[in-house]
């Protein structure tokens, strides 16, 4: 089992920047990939941005060029840097994981609040 606690979010201003941060416990010593998605009200969850053990990273079109994804494999969390925020990235973000290339994200955090104001 893996566990995720997501922490960083908070109301910004539009243009502003936060850092979002998971920490993972558990059986992690062969966590393949982790990543973020985001969900609002009435809509499913979409995928933000994934980060491979190998060092692969993937990026939403909506977001690429303003988050960044990395990872500090010594204290085994994963980061979202978002800059030039918008009102439309007001989500509950949520940190994901998986332990292979071929499974689908299985491990979830609880989600933190990310609130843009206009």
């Amino acid at each position: 089992q893996v566990q995720l606690v997501e922490s960083g979010g908070g109301l910004v201003q539009s243009g502003g920047s936060l850092r979002l941060s998971c920490a993972a416990s558990g059986s992690i010593n062969n966590l393949y990939g982790m990543g973020w998605y985001r969900q609002t009200p009435g809509k499913q969850r979409e995928f933000v941005a994934t980060l491979t053990s190998r060092g692969t990273t993937n990026y939403a079109d909506s977001v690429k060029g303003r988050f960044t994804i990395s990872r500090d494999n010594a204290s085994n969390r994963v980061y979202l840097q978002m800059n030039s925020l918008k009102p439309e990235d007001t989500a509950v973000y949520y940190c994901a994981a998986k332990l292979t290339p071929f499974q689908e994200y299985a491990y979830w955090g609880q989600g933190t609040q990310v609130t843009v104001s206009s």
